[in-house]
């Protein structure tokens, strides 16, 4: 069997590290280079209870337990380990003093108070998200999946019209006995070639400070009142390579074709600059090694993309895992393994995530930025 796994992201490469401990051939497909979009760009913050109440809840927990048994298990350095979360109230317009339950971190400002602990090192951790997606690249090529940089225009089938034979890269075909869909938001351009539901993107800025905290590290979900009297929510994470990610403003500008061509909207990433300032004055003031956007993909009613194409046999999707692809990247990986290979899963459910569920987007209903 070979499997072609279009997308070079967290859910791609996680699919490929779990296929090579079954011994099955696979090749990742990528247009510009592994971990190259939000899988290179995310905070890379990991939970294992957030998710519960909804029908994420078992995928989540079960790929929060193979964050940490895969850092003990592959030789490779992704930055994970366990952290403490604070909820922080903070405002530029008024005193928050009364919304205090717990001491702050030293290098917080006046202006902010901890309001409570949202997770604990039993329930939250981290990865550096490109080096753990890279890392699980790697790991998979140990092991025979290969890595191929080019362009999926298209699909091939047999000559039933319903089976696929492999894929279209660079105007030459791949031949392969499964295909898996797995290119965030560009997904949607693979409703041309498959009956799949729209996956949009949902553009997301960040920076990356040079930063380290003087005390133990905490991750923080800010609630930041502005000037304006509205409310931001910025999410800080530090890295144990001495730098802090900071994210938390989104918009809505249209996804362009090429991932090469996302950039930060105007003035977004000096705004985000100034929101961490407000509330964090040490590392609102530090160095930025990164200002950066990406896209994560999402559906309409918000729950991953992930099963068998409808009517198409060999055909597979895995996206639309929103703010959790980083988290959920290694059961879905599992999951689309043993459902490839064995026609089902055993460790999560995947059935609520069925592309048949939401009607198939029409390819004239496209619409991306060139």
């Amino acid at each position: 069997m070979h499997v072609l796994i279009c997308g070079g992201g967290v859910i791609g490469t996680s699919i490929a590290y779990f296929l090579s401990l079954r011994s099955v051939k696979s090749t990742v497909i990528e247009r510009t280079g592994v971990a190259n979009a939000a899988s290179g760009k995310s905070g890379g913050f990991l939970a294992l209870d957030w998710c519960d109440g909804s029908p994420v809840e078992p995928l989540a927990r079960r790929s929060f337990e193979l964050h940490d048994e895969l850092a003990n298990s592959i030789d490779d350095a992704w930055g994970y380990r366990r952290l403490d979360t604070l909820n922080v109230v903070a405002s530029t317009r008024r005193d928050v003093s009364a919304y205090r339950q717990l001491d702050s971190p030293d290098w917080l400002g006046r202006g902010a108070a901890v309001h409570t602990q949202l997770g604990s090192q039993s329930t939250t951790a981290q990865v550096d998200p490109a080096a753990f997606t890279k890392g699980m690249m790697r790991a998979a090529m140990k092991s025979g999946a290969q890595l191929l940089i080019g362009n999926v225009t298209g699909l091939t089938f047999k000559a039933d019209g319903a089976t696929v034979r492999g894929a279209m890269v660079d105007g030459r075909e791949i031949a392969g006995d499964s295909v898996v869909i797995a290119m965030g938001p560009w997904s949607v351009l693979a409703s041309q070639w498959l009956p799949l539901p729209a996956v949009y993107g949902l553009k997301g800025h960040s920076l990356v400070f040079q930063f380290e905290p003087p005390m133990m590290p905490h991750a923080l979900f800010v609630e930041l009142e502005t000037e304006s009297g509205g409310i931001a929510s910025p999410e800080v994470i530090p890295r144990d390579d001495g730098t802090t990610y900071v994210c938390g403003l989104s918009s809505e500008a249209p996804l362009p074709v090429d991932p090469v061509h996302v950039v930060p909207d105007d003035g977004g990433c000096e705004e985000l600059q100034a929101m961490t300032a407000a509330f964090a004055p040490q590392l609102g003031k530090a160095e930025v090694l990164a200002a950066q956007a990406c896209y994560r993909p999402i559906v309409q009613d918000g729950l991953p993309l992930m099963g068998a194409v409808p009517g198409i046999s060999g055909a597979y999707v895995a996206t639309g895992h929103s703010v959790w692809g980083m988290l959920n990247g290694p059961a879905t990986g599992e999951a689309m393994t043993e459902l490839i290979i064995d026609g089902a899963t055993r460790a999560v459910d995947i059935s609520p995530f069925r592309p048949e569920r939401l009607a198939p987007l029409e390819a004239s209903d496209l619409h991306a930025e060139p």
